[in-house]
């Protein structure tokens, strides 16, 4: 399954891929980031989408993001989608990305949700084509239960 990208120019400081999901029957955009390990959703954004999300403490500090001292906090993610592919529960890290929706918002830049990591990225085997603009994914093949 591929799904379209949009490249934004961060005005000399590179570009970054954005990409449409569908969470709570609502349309965020994410950006793709290849060198997060973990997907990572804004703090109050998440909760504005849905009051039903339960968000919880976590006992480890957030490394990355210009710091290793920001307090973070995990939810568990149900019923995304992205394209036509819908993505099974994951743990997602929330934390305060105000700061980037600020800078985005400052260069014309849409307001994001977070950031599409590498746990969502490696299990859909996603392959981002800049040339195309689009990401290429797909679903695990289910492990089928035989009779031994």
């Amino acid at each position: 399954m591929t799904v379209p990208l949009q490249i934004i120019d961060l005005h000399d400081d590179g570009y970054h891929p954005l990409v449409e999901v569908i969470l709570f029957g609502k349309a965020f955009i994410v950006v793709l980031d290849t060198g997060a390990s973990k997907t990572a959703f804004d703090q109050s954004m998440l909760a504005e989408a849905s009051e039903a999300t339960s968000i919880t403490a976590s006992d480890r500090l957030s490394t990355g993001l210009g710091t290793n001292t920001m307090e973070s906090f995990t939810a568990t993610i149900k019923g995304m989608c992205i394209g036509s592919l819908k993505v099974a529960a994951f743990d997602v890290a929330v934390l305060d990305l105000s700061t980037i929706n600020i800078a985005y918002s400052q260069m014309g830049h849409p307001q994001v949700l977070g950031v599409l990591g590498g746990d969502i990225l490696m299990k859909y085997k996603a392959v981002i084509d800049y040339g195309k603009q689009t990401m290429k994914l797909t679903k695990p093949k289910s492990k089928a239960k035989g009779i031994i």
